[in-house]
């Protein structure tokens, strides 16, 4: 495809992003899909929600209209539909986490039903591949759920989840055509640019959330399309990359987990701990949390790319150097630690969204 095909394409699902993103806007408060502030959340202000469904218009339509259709499109398609749908449901609803959990199973199963699954990993020391027998399927589901309830976990400022989103949606498609993937490359940066066009929206101060529907949506998309673009391509690092590109909503969830336990708390309760809360601690403002934020993520992405042209030594020193910064920073941030209640509460008193 020359390069005009792809402007205009990529155009065309940032348009349509950008035009419905202000019908959603008022449809939102009209079937109930508003978030109200609470102690936990940082805006002070009933919003509307599932801005999601703006960033799935465009990149279903786009990708009906302008790419080849075949099973695994077909797969990404009705999983992502399967998404969209629970995650509407439960920004009108409020569904229960478990019912959640379900519906993204089974939009994981429907997608590995059209054949996308991974059957090996590589070996990052000596190269070589494991394949994985029954456990395909399952580590498959794990990454696919896993991934759709991180970038949920990211989604916590106006633009947040969003634009760390499309950061690592352009990485993807760096990667997947480095990997030989060109068509997932595209779908990719669709994915990206329907997202930016909705993200004119969902900047601070933001004129709608995204919403469950947006924040699993778009999980669900990058975890699939971080084994599409991989697919093609038996690299040494094959394991290793989709979680650097990812690094963000990742890192942020795996400290989430061990602040949790350490502190005697359920893990899948909400705190006010994560690492964008963290920087409005330390007197970012919001704008600045947010950039910040992106700013690191375009870190790790970069570090994604840098894996994939170098060998296995430099690669692994590479990765090193990433997993020391992301601990000691994390550390150092406090994002690992619990904190008490009062001062929890205390230190986000007066932020909005």
């Amino acid at each position: 495809m020359n390069p005009l095909g792809i402007i205009a394409i990529l155009s065309l699902a940032f348009i349509i992003a950008y035009l419905i993103t202000p019908l959603v806007i008022k449809l939102a408060p009209r079937v109930g899909a508003v978030d109200r502030p609470n102690l936990r959340k940082v805006h002070t202000r009933t919003m509307p929600r599932m801005g999601g469904l703006a960033i799935y218009i465009a990149y279903v339509t786009t990708l009906l209209t302008t790419q080849a259709i075949d099973t695994r499109l077909v797969g990404l398609l009705v999983g992502g539909t399967l998404i969209i749908l629970l995650g509407l449901a439960d920004d009108i609803r409020n569904l229960s986490p478990h019912v959640k959990l379900l519906g993204q199973i089974l939009a994981a199963l429907s997608l590995v039903a059209f054949g996308v699954q991974v059957d090996f990993i590589t070996n990052p020391i000596s190269g070589g591949l494991v394949t994985l027998g029954i456990l395909a399927i399952p580590l498959t589901v794990l990454w696919l759920v896993g991934i759709t309830n991180a970038v949920n976990l990211t989604d916590g400022l106006d633009g947040l989840a969003a634009g760390v989103s499309a950061v690592a949606a352009i990485v993807l498609a760096v990667v997947g055509w480095r990997s030989g993937a060109l068509d997932v490359a595209i779908w990719a940066l669709i994915l990206a640019f329907a997202t930016l066009g909705f993200l004119r929206y969902n900047f601070h101060p933001a004129r709608l959330f995204m919403g469950d529907s947006g924040s699993m949506f778009l999980g669900f998309n990058l975890a699939a399309l971080s084994l599409l673009s991989l697919t093609k391509s038996a690299t040494a690092f094959s394991l290793v990359i989709p979680f650097v590109i990812l690094g963000i909503p990742i890192l942020d969830t795996l400290c989430a987990i061990v602040r949790r336990f350490l502190g005697g708390q359920p893990i899948f309760q909400a705190d006010k701990e994560h690492l964008h809360h963290r920087l409005l601690g330390l007197g970012f403002s919001h704008r600045a949390t947010v950039l910040v934020i992106y700013a690191i993520s375009g870190t790790f992405g970069l570090s994604a790319i840098a894996l994939t042209y170098f060998n296995r030594p430099e690669a692994t020193l590479i990765l090193i150097g990433l997993s020391v910064a992301a601990l000691v920073g994390a550390g150092k941030l406090g994002v690992l630690l619990p904190t008490s209640h009062d001062q929890s509460t205390e230190r986000y008193r007066g932020f909005s969204q």
